[in-house]
């Protein structure tokens, strides 16, 4: 249903106010060419999808700040005072709050634009983690010559395996497997 909705907001025209913006691609590839107007329409739709669900929070006082990370996405770092309600067990409730302020801004923006939503930090710690299991992994497949398999992941986790691994010569990446049981493996060239 994810797919259906994000395949259908992107053939749509981006209309705000009455006027139409202009989303460039590029003539090499079909990849978005977003403006600094673009990106902070793009971070003020989505902070404010955040903060009208958090406010069914009880959070108190919260700052959020935004940043766009290193691989282009817009991440918005949500700190202040018992923030592990808005983590959740595992990282769930995080990431349920992630995807709807993602399908919230697709709908509102009419494109898909990576947003990344945190909380003081934590995707960033569980980030670096994923990577230091991806790259030893990749190691592991590299020297014992056979493909090894990852735990299945969320499209978020698997991107950032993915990326992780994307200038290894050693090896590549595929993600295999259907719904909840999606998983990265790492196979040796």
């Amino acid at each position: 249903m994810a797919d259906e909705l994000v395949t259908e907001v992107e053939e749509e025209p981006v209309v705000e106010s009455g006027e139409t913006q202009v989303v460039e691609e590029t003539e090499e590839s079909d990849e978005l060419v977003v403006t600094d107007e673009m990106l902070d329409n793009i971070a003020d739709t989505a902070i404010a999808a955040l903060q009208d669900i958090l406010q069914y929070f009880n959070v108190g006082d919260i700052t959020i700040d935004e940043y766009e990370g290193e691989d282009g996405e817009l991440i918005l770092d949500i700190s202040g005072d018992d923030m592990a309600v808005l983590i959740g067990r595992h990282g769930k409730t995080l990431d349920a709050l992630q995807f709807i302020v993602s399908m919230i801004t697709i709908r509102t923006i009419g494109f898909r634009y990576p947003v990344v939503v945190d909380v003081e930090g934590y995707k960033n710690r569980q980030r670096q983690k994923l990577e230091s299991i991806a790259h030893s992994s990749a190691n592991r497949a590299a020297s014992q010559h056979r493909k090894v398999g990852l735990r299945p992941m969320t499209p978020y986790e698997r991107r950032i395996v993915h990326i992780a691994l994307r200038d290894d010569d050693r090896v590549e990446t595929v993600s295999e497997g259907e719904g909840s049981a999606r998983h990265v493996v790492i196979v040796p060239r």
